[in-house]
């Protein structure tokens, strides 16, 4: 998912270069939505993992 965030975030840049203002604000939006459910997902795994087992 992390990888998607950053592809959306390239095309940001490139048509933030080109001066396709709509199409920036869109895919921005998108990897930003893809990075914070990225870092929720860590979250949740990285307390789940860390779990004892008796």
């Amino acid at each position: 998912m992390l990888q998607w965030a950053l592809i959306f975030f390239v095309v940001a840049i490139v048509a933030a270069i080109f001066g396709f203002g709509g199409l920036v604000s869109a895919a921005a939006g998108i990897a930003k939505i893809l990075f914070f459910i990225f870092l929720v997902l860590f979250v949740i795994s990285f307390f789940a993992g860390r779990r004892t087992k008796s």
